[in-house]
């Protein structure tokens, strides 16, 4: 799956994203860690994840790579929905606060990116992580660099 790449409709980041959205496919990674992009809107994008036994670290808590992971998502697609058809993105930096432990008693985690800014080559993003109860559980900014995808050769 990639929706940059793959994109005969050419389609700009924002479409994309609402198109992945409407036919309900979850990226690999979503399945693996079973969460899913639910809202998406130019600059914003919202994460919902259920953290499960599957994502315990040894000491009987939620592994911070899921909270990290959440917010990673977050920031990349509210990059993304900001996106032309002929750009790309990927994480140059992502700084994690982990302000509450995840369980699995946690329920429904949300997590919520919006834009900063963004340039010509560079965005800036943050995101906030909250369990069922809306408690902040992490925080994350998140520097990304913006690129032009390569045309195919003719």
């Amino acid at each position: 799956m990639d929706v940059i790449r793959n994109n005969p409709a050419g389609y700009d980041g924002l479409a994309q994203l609402r198109a992945l959205l409407e036919a309900g496919n979850n990226p690999p990674i979503g399945r693996t860690m079973d969460f899913r992009l639910v809202e998406i809107e130019k600059g914003r994008a919202l994460f919902e994840g259920t953290p499960s036994q599957e994502v315990l670290n040894p000491i009987g808590s939620v592994h911070g790579g899921y909270a990290a992971t959440l917010l990673d998502s977050a920031c990349g697609c509210a990059t993304h929905s900001m996106l032309s058809p002929t750009q790309g993105y990927t994480t140059l930096e992502l700084k994690v606060a982990y302000h509450r432990a995840l369980s699995p008693d946690s329920g429904t985690v949300r997590a919520e990116g919006k834009i900063l800014s963004i340039g010509r080559r560079t965005a800036f993003a943050e995101a906030r992580l909250t369990d069922a109860t809306g408690r902040l559980c992490a925080s994350a900014t998140s520097t990304l660099l913006v690129f032009d995808i390569p045309s195919a050769p003719a």
